[in-house]
């Protein structure tokens, strides 16, 4: 059976004026809420302790500047007939037209895209697992303060409203970053459902009787005949945005996910750049089905390298499918609704996957299957 489809960050310093700063500094203390305790449970791995400092901040396993695989030096972003932009040099508010992968007996999930790094993920046994929904901007104050000193606001997501949040079983979030982990969507889907997330991650939820379990790295939480397993990504964390107020920089965890279910496994890398730790994936859980790689957020005029070694770029995430085993990649990150935080336009960082792919069609990175979602699509087994 073929693919159907149908419609329906970093810790940098944005620009405010210092001025404000410390008052936005204490804004989160000001606003938690006083509803009944969260339940929240801790699991680790037994065979696994995750990497974590004498200070008590939270590591990546393969620390430090990263080497490439290969990289695109030049001419990365050539006009692609299957986007459909309005304007095709930056691509800007583009639609994907092109041809899909078949993933006929490779997927058993169906997958729904929203945006950025939104989905649904519903199993054949009826569970729905919802992958870092976020709504609308960033948690006030940083959405005024990124509307007024960026000069612009993302689009609401195409489809993630109030029913397909109150219907969730599992809700999953793979760090604290704003554009990943709204508290205003938390009060909105519920405490119905079972949220999964990095350790040290709870504290940032409201209170409001909560069931909340922090992942470390190669845990596992069963949902029926759906296994949840936590799983390495190369990342970090922060919520505060003054600068030089480092206080709870790497105090919460960073986690992909690998979804199991009936013989069929999904992966979702988070935000991630490349690293040892997709091998080590593989190694651990073999061969992967689909999976859900980032693509975008890894271009910096001034500081690029620093924006790779924490982004994939599109030929680290093809090197990094081809590592994983992927039999599908769908990407993610661009889109008409980012935030086009670390890109050149909104589907600049698809242009380049798609340029590259072309360029590299005798290696294994160029062989990789794409399933390229338009945001609001879904794809069927």
């Amino acid at each position: 059976m073929r693919a159907k489809i149908s419609s329906q960050k970093n810790s940098q310093f944005l620009g405010i004026p210092r001025i404000v700063l410390p008052a936005l500094a204490l804004l989160p203390l000001l606003l938690t809420g006083c509803g009944h305790p969260n339940i929240v449970k801790i699991h680790h791995a037994p065979d696994y302790k995750q990497p974590i400092s004498k200070e008590g901040r939270y590591q990546n396993t393969y620390p430090g500047q990263q080497s490439y695989p290969f990289t695109c030096e030049a001419d990365c972003y050539q006009a692609q007939t299957t986007l459909q932009c309005q304007s095709d040099s930056p691509a800007e508010q583009c639609r994907y037209t092109g041809p899909q992968a078949n993933i006929e007996n490779t997927s058993g999930f169906k997958v729904r895209w929203f945006g950025h790094a939104s989905f649904q993920i519903s199993t054949s046994d009826g569970q729905q697992i919802l992958l870092d929904p976020v709504t609308e901007q960033f948690d006030w104050p940083v959405n005024w303060g990124f509307h007024l000193l960026r000069g612009f606001s993302r689009g609401l997501p195409q489809g993630l409203n109030d029913q397909i949040l109150s219907n969730a079983n599992v809700v999953l979030y793979s760090h604290i970053h704003y554009d990943h982990f709204n508290k205003a969507d938390i009060e909105r889907i519920g405490n119905k459902p079972d949220y999964l997330v990095p350790l040290g991650f709870a504290d940032h939820f409201p209170k409001g009787a909560y069931r909340i379990n922090e992942m470390a790295w190669y845990s596992q939480q069963n949902f029926s005949s759906l296994q949840i397993h936590a799983v390495p990504a190369h990342h970090f964390s922060n919520r505060i945005l003054v600068p030089l107020v480092y206080e709870d920089f790497a105090k919460s965890a960073w986690n992909g996910w690998l979804l199991q279910s009936h013989g069929k496994s999904l992966f979702f890398a988070g935000d991630t750049g490349y690293s040892q730790h997709f091998k080590d994936i593989r190694q651990r859980y073999g061969a992967i089905d689909v999976c859900l790689l980032p693509i975008a957020s890894y271009y910096h005029k001034e500081d690029g390298a620093r924006y790779r070694n924490v982004h994939t770029t599109p030929e680290d995430a093809l090197s990094a499918a081809v590592e994983l085993g992927c039999k599908v990649m769908i990407p993610w990150g661009y889109g008409n609704a980012s935030w086009k935080m670390g890109d050149h336009s909104s589907h600049s960082a698809l242009q380049r996957l798609l340029t590259v792919r072309q360029r590299i069609q005798d290696k294994p990175e160029g062989k990789v299957p794409l399933l390229i979602l338009n945001e609001g699509e879904e794809v069927r087994p």
